[in-house]
């Protein structure tokens, strides 16, 4: 093994955002050696994984799970459950920790890794939406390097790359507008779970998914990209692209706009945040601009869209209230796939549980936690 080869932990190993960043892995076996996987449920794919990469140790979320993954892994140290997801993240002998797992679950392990001096490739943009200003801390205090795995943010970052600080105008952060676009505002509350988890260009989990379907995944990049780039809310606009081939765009104060252009294809970034600053060779699909013919660009419609204005609403107002909104949705969401409540009642439940809770002006992560804890299972009684 080169001396050069980066040892990663890869939790949420077995979705898709971890899924593609074993694809960018297994091109370059000399650049990248797996010490660490994890799962929420899937144990059979993650004995897969582990059987073709030789993790030292591995996590399965679900108990009744353990068992199998123990069996079929005997050589391999298999934890569980949550106190084995942020064991694994808090061990320090990887170079970097790819956080891939899905919703709030996704903020302690963040935590943890910093707390160990691990450098993040961030795919869970709810940790920054939960923790921004206390993860920013931590990140100066244990001097540790924090890559953006998102598309939108992935952008923004490469748009920044040389330049000053004090010349950036604004970011604009863009997307597809999901699938109800063009849709009637009049029919969102007829809207079904398999129109709603049908996106017009991008291939991801369920829950991001619906968070793309009402927007909310757009203000939640909105306060993701505040806490990224340092940058106050009203610098930070949403375009709607709905070709999804700028993946976001940085304009400078004399009326220059830098943009970053690819397919729709998360390995791209994922592959970006593990090689910084390299941009690696790679055979997949290549963007041809004749082929996409026309790029086409839109406002986002706030009112059919009411999460984005709930989401600059959450900024702008600051403290418990970005934990709040991002709690609420999730459970929300959940809700909606569970087919408890109608589409148009994610905004409604969200908003309510906003106004219900006790602010807390400067959270910390006792208070966060708690929080988290009371949004649940407010939804869940709504």
């Amino acid at each position: 093994m080169s001396s050069n080869t980066k040892i990663l932990s890869v939790l949420g190993a077995t979705g898709s955002i971890g899924v593609n960043a074993l694809n960018v892995v297994r091109s370059y076996p000399d650049l990248y050696r797996i010490k660490y996987l994890s799962a929420h449920s899937q144990a059979d794919l993650l004995i897969e994984q582990a059987l073709e990469f030789s993790p030292s140790a591995v996590s399965i979320g679900d108990p009744d799970q353990y068992g199998k993954v123990k069996q079929a892994l005997p050589g391999v140290e298999v934890l569980q459950g949550r106190s084995g997801l942020l064991e694994l993240a808090g061990r320090d002998d990887v170079d970097t920790m790819l956080n891939a797992l899905v919703g709030s679950a996704g903020m302690e392990p963040t935590i943890k890794s910093i707390q160990a001096s691990v450098d993040i490739a961030l795919s869970n943009k709810e940790s920054l939406v939960m923790a921004g200003d206390f993860i920013n801390g931590l990140l100066e205090k244990h001097n540790v390097n924090l890559f953006p795995v998102d598309s939108e943010h992935s952008a923004i970052w490469q748009c920044l790359v040389g330049e000053a600080p004090e010349d950036i105008k604004r970011l604009v952060v863009t997307g597809s507008g999901g699938p109800f676009r063009t849709l009637p505002i009049e029919s969102f509350a007829d809207i079904t779970i398999a129109q709603a988890l049908k996106h017009p260009n991008w291939a991801m989990g369920r829950k991001i998914t619906i968070d793309s379907a009402t927007m909310m995944n757009k203000g939640l990049e909105v306060i993701e990209a505040r806490w990224l780039f340092h940058l106050p809310a009203d610098k930070i606009d949403i375009v709607v692209h709905p070709q999804s081939i700028i993946h976001s765009m940085v304009e400078f104060l004399d009326g220059s706009v830098k943009a970053q252009l690819g397919i729709p294809d998360m390995k791209i970034p994922i592959q970006y945040a593990l090689s910084y600053p390299r941009h690696l060779k790679q055979d997949w699909e290549q963007l041809d601009l004749a082929k996409v013919g026309t790029l086409t660009f839109e406002e986002p419609d706030l009112e059919k869209f009411k999460c984005i204005q709930l989401a600059f609403d959450a900024l702008e107002q600051g403290g418990s209230v970005p934990v709040v909104l991002n709690v609420a949705n999730e459970e929300a969401v959940y809700r909606f796939l569970d087919g408890e409540i109608p589409f148009n009642s994610i905004p409604e439940l969200i908003t309510k549980a906003i106004d219900a809770h006790e602010f807390i002006e400067h959270p910390n992560l006792d208070d966060i936690l708690a929080l988290e804890r009371w949004t649940q299972a407010f939804i869940k009684r709504s």
